[in-house]
């Protein structure tokens, strides 16, 4: 299977080389020539497959026989040897047909080590059989980063670089980030919000002159593919548990950056039958104002209690409106020099593709903190701040009350303290024990200004590998 990129430019790309490159030259995301197809027929017949298996069976075809099938096996089992929760991904019902998918059963407590144990584990597979180091650089709102650091920090062939905006995560975001004492692990703390951060990521793999000879960026964001076929695979599994493909499931996804959310329409359009996916944003709503306004209009960000949420720039957003423009490169280059000009508007046919698929809601901090004060007294059942955003936009949103509706739980709610205890929560939510001493751990991290040159200069002063 080839690669291309979302703009249109350069050569189809192997998987390797996806994996190894991130971003394209031009700047656009790369997806998958064509997407692998699965009948009903083979996706009733995995009903009984361990999520490892499961995994093994969707992610196959996207990897094409660049890994023998024996080494593709090795490296999903290992990748998930790591989350504490015998079923992977538990479903735990709070209502009628009314589901929470919990993600958080990882080392890192968020949704985002499902890709990013595999992801760690493939570089260092890949790297080890070219003799090659990489230098990954990384953007992160709150639980990308931990959960990057914990899938590389002990690969031989990477120093991984990690950037948060300064005092906009949750501290125990931030420790579990900071704490990681390992030679080849680097925490950036820069002044700014999410977005600077990203576009400093992003500038910087436009030009990488500033890296010693022999070295190059790799991505951990969700613009690295494999990011985002790794996630494809829950989706799969939430359906078969429920009772698919012979019945559809809706879903509503907690969204920033928009990957996680594009894994599930991705597996719907590879045959999974989905009726909807409930786009929940929270007060930076450009999403949910896209989809039911057209209103792409870039605001200034608002510092909310759901931090992973606080977004403007949501990159994989691109990868939806290369197929919603039918693989149109150059039209989505114009787009998304509109929409760094912060107005960017989607065709009449483009829109209309996305509703059929997509709602979307807005929750503030005020809804969410409601829903998890009631969730809590109605099932006992206390969530993190942006999967109460999630749930609260899957009631709103429902369709059909007949289908199951399944809320992706991104977090677990010891990670965001804060809003718990706001929400009326008498303690700070435990941490599970492996974490049970975060607070005692020394802190490694430095503060840097929304600088190119300065952050780019402490990147190359710092490779270890």
């Amino acid at each position: 299977m080839k690669y291309i990129s979302t703009r249109g430019g350069g050569e189809p790309k192997s998987f390797e080389e996806v994996v190894l490159t991130g971003l394209a030259p031009d700047g656009g995301l790369y997806v998958p020539q064509e997407l692998p197809k699965f009948s009903q027929e083979e996706i009733a017949s995995w009903a009984g497959l361990s999520y490892q298996d499961l995994a093994l069976k969707i992610i196959t075809p996207f990897v094409d026989g660049a890994i023998p099938h024996a080494d593709l096996k090795e490296l999903i089992d290992k990748s998930y040897s790591t989350f504490r929760h015998g079923g992977i991904a538990p479903l735990i019902q709070t209502g009628h047909n009314e589901w929470i998918m919990e993600l958080f059963h990882g080392p890192t407590l968020a949704f985002k080590d499902f890709a990013l144990q595999f992801l760690g584990n493939l570089l260092d597979y890949i790297l080890a059989k070219r003799n090659q180091k990489v230098v990954i650089m990384g953007a992160t709102s709150g639980d990308t980063g931990s959960a990057a650091i914990e899938g590389c920090r002990r690969c031989e062939n990477i120093d991984i670089f990690i950037l948060h905006p300064h005092n906009r995560v949750s501290e125990v975001q931030r420790r579990q980030m900071t704490t990681v004492a390992a030679d080849n692990v680097h925490n950036i703390a820069m002044h700014g919000n999410f977005d600077d951060c990203q576009n400093m990521v992003k500038a910087s793999f436009s030009d990488q002159s500033f890296l010693p000879e022999g070295r190059q960026l790799a991505a951990v964001n969700s613009i690295n593919w494999a990011r985002i076929m790794a996630q494809i695979v829950y989706y799969f599994w939430a359906s078969l548990s429920l009772g698919g493909p012979r019945r559809k499931v809706s879903f509503s996804v907690p969204t920033g950056n928009f990957g996680d959310i594009f894994a599930g329409y991705l597996a719907h359009k590879m045959g999974l039958p989905i009726e909807q996916l409930v786009i929940a944003t929270n007060q930076n709503d450009i999403l949910h104002r896209c989809i039911s306004e057209n209103d792409h209009s870039t605001r200034p960000l608002e510092q909310s209690l759901a931090p992973s949420m606080d977004i403007m720039i949501s990159s994989n957003f691109e990868r939806l409106l290369f197929d919603l423009y039918d693989n149109d490169g150059a039209a989505i280059a114009e787009l998304m020099k509109d929409a760094k000009a912060g107005h960017m508007q989607l065709s009449d046919s483009a829109l209309g593709r996305a509703r059929e698929m997509f709602s979307s809601y807005r929750c503030d901090n005020d809804g969410m903190l409601e829903i998890i004060r009631s969730v809590l007294k109605e099932s006992d059942y206390l969530m993190d701040p942006h999967t109460a955003i999630g749930l609260d936009a899957a009631r709103h949103c429902r369709a059909n009350n007949e289908t199951p509706m399944v809320t992706l739980a991104t977090a677990h709610p010891a990670k965001f303290p804060d809003a718990v205890r706001e929400a009326g929560y008498p303690n700070d939510p435990e941490l599970p024990t492996h974490m049970s001493d975060l607070f005692e751990k020394e802190e490694h991290y430095t503060v840097l200004g929304n600088d190119q040159d300065a952050v780019q200069a402490f990147i190359a002063g710092n490779i270890t590998a």
